[in-house]
């Protein structure tokens, strides 16, 4: 039996044994009678999206999207060979610092309006690269990063190079710092769509803090991981490398949390409900703990979310084919997003608009994602580029209406330039 027809029949099995009509359905889903009488006839394949929330609304707890899981939905990003990374243009390492230094101009304090760290105040070697470290972030939010890349490479490398030149706790300093270059960089060729690359960084990182004498982002590395299985839609592979980044109870709470998110992430896919707000509550709880223990050191993971397991919440709803309460969720928790953080507003912001598009409300959607599309072309994006896909499917059903037929042409935009 082919999986459309498995599905579709499984769909009814389901909806009959809850006593739902297929208008019920229809009406809690915010899609079509006829469609869904396709898709249950096996006439129309289901989208993993939509089997999600048959999920939800049946309490079939990721039955359905079992089904789905692996036919080729595609949500996972382009990769580096796909969009052509390797032929961006490459920026001169002589040029690096002075282009980091554009990032701080214009702005009150320079490097010292940092989020999520105190900028540092002392000037050796370590204090001035870690503003540097600083202002490569900002940098990050508002640039596309395949032209970043090359820059975060060779500062990187400096910063190595100078470490070898030094002893003691300095040599320590830089070789940390070295480190969170080499994780950012991981994050900047992901968001690149490298993914090779990707996961090549974060290695290089884990050896750097190894020499450091730091043994824990060996952890993290995982954490990275499992964001790349999750945005293959590798539901068992996210847990698996999330909880295994969790075994060490010595960690610190920042990265037990952000292990815990993606666990979260992992179990949202399954459309296991329970153990998705359950691992949301203990990435709470450590983040927390984290907040209190305050910072140290270069900050690891994002520095724009005021309450990061609270926007992941979100998103898990999401996945978890509950759109309407991601919706209520994102809306209050986009709000919070610093305005200076480009990247992170488009990339949490589409995903708001996915969700008022998912739950019907085409308006606020249109509305939502009309004030982010023109930013989505100018920083890029792998991951936002995918959600882009996402929500022009979605808004497809809505076709006929006003807002989607004025907001289709920038979708079609973005898109393009991806290609």
């Amino acid at each position: 039996m082919s999986m459309s027809l498995s599905f579709g029949a499984e769909l009814r099995r389901l909806r009959e044994e809850r006593g739902l009509s297929l208008d019920g359905l229809a009406r809690r889903l915010r899609y079509s009678k006829g469609y869904l009488s396709k898709v249950e006839r096996g006439e129309r394949a289901a989208s993993i999206d939509l089997a999600r929330r048959c999920d939800a609304a049946l309490g079939a707890e990721g039955t359905l999207s079992g089904l789905v899981r692996g036919a080729g939905e595609g949500e996972h990003a382009e990769t580096g060979e796909e969009r052509g990374v390797s032929g961006r243009r490459e920026l001169m390492a002589a040029g690096a610092f002075s282009l980091l230094a554009l990032s701080a101009a214009g702005r009150p304090g320079g490097a010292r309006g940092q989020v999520g760290a105190e900028a540092p105040t002392e000037f050796g070697p370590a204090g001035l690269l870690r503003e540097e470290y600083d202002r490569a972030r900002r940098l990050g939010q508002c640039v596309d990063p395949a032209v970043l890349l090359p820059l975060l490479v060779e500062q990187g490398r400096t910063t190595a190079r100078i470490a070898a030149s030094t002893t003691g706790r300095t040599r320590s300093e830089l070789l940390l710092l070295a480190s969170r270059f080499a994780e950012f960089t991981g994050w900047m060729a992901q968001e690149a769509g490298d993914t090779r690359a990707a996961l090549t960084h974060t290695a290089e990182a884990v050896d750097l803090a190894e020499e450091a004498g730091d043994q824990h982002l060996a952890s993290y590395a995982l954490v990275r991981r499992a964001l790349v299985t999750f945005y293959d839609g590798d539901s068992a592979q996210t847990v698996a490398l999330a909880a295994a980044a969790a075994e060490n109870r010595k960690l610190p709470h920042r990265i037990r949390g952000l292990a815990a998110q993606r666990e979260a992430q992992g179990h949202a896919l399954a459309g296991d409900h329970l153990r998705c707000m359950r691992s949301l509550d203990q990435a709470h709880d450590f983040l927390a703990s984290a907040d209190r223990d305050g910072a140290s050191g270069p900050l690891i993971g994002t520095s724009n979310l005021p309450d990061p397991a609270a926007m992941v919440t979100g998103w898990c709803l999401y996945d978890l084919g509950r759109p309407q309460e991601a919706a209520e969720v994102l809306d209050r928790e986009c709000a919070r997003i610093p305005s200076h953080a480009l990247r992170t507003r488009t990339r949490y912001g589409l995903r708001r608009a996915l969700a008022h598009a998912a739950a019907g409300e085409v308006d606020q959607s249109c509305a939502v994602a009309g004030e982010l599309v023109g930013i989505a072309g100018e920083v890029r994006s792998a991951t936002v580029a995918a959600d882009v896909r996402r929500l022009d499917r979605e808004l497809g059903r809505f076709r006929s209406h006003r807002a989607v037929r004025e907001l289709q042409p920038a979708l079609l935009d973005v898109l393009a330039d991806r290609c």
